[in-house]
């Protein structure tokens, strides 16, 4: 059974980090594009970063310079490294893993919530 799990989420003031992980397990993540994408209340789930299999990143403008996407596909865990973080980065943090060599699935972890607030 392929799974892919959040966690690191947690309570945090403005200004603060934190580290998301998401660790697969049932597959290999080196086939996979890892994403991550946000939402909060009332809005639609957007997209955070992602990182390709050739460890290529990419950003919404909102978190570029303060969010770090990365991977180690030995350990089959992707990170998001979130710095100078912002209460509107208040979410729940979803991981989205594409199987992009051999087409098997995209998946969706369960999230894990971030709240930044003083």
């Amino acid at each position: 059974q392929v799974q892919f799990v959040e966690s690191g989420g947690g309570l945090v003031q403005p200004g603060g980090s934190l580290r998301l992980s998401c660790a697969a397990s049932g597959t290999n993540i080196s086939n996979y594009v890892m994403n991550w994408y946000r939402q909060n209340l009332g809005n639609q789930r957007a997209f955070v970063a992602a990182i390709s299999r050739f460890h290529t990143p990419s950003y919404a403008g909102s978190v570029k310079g303060r969010f770090t996407c990365s991977r180690d596909n030995a350990k089959n865990t992707v990170y998001l490294q979130m710095n100078s973080l912002k209460p509107e980065d208040t979410a729940v943090y979803f991981c989205n893993a594409v199987d992009v060599v051999l087409g098997a699935g995209n998946y969706w972890g369960q999230g894990t919530q971030v709240t930044v607030s003083s």
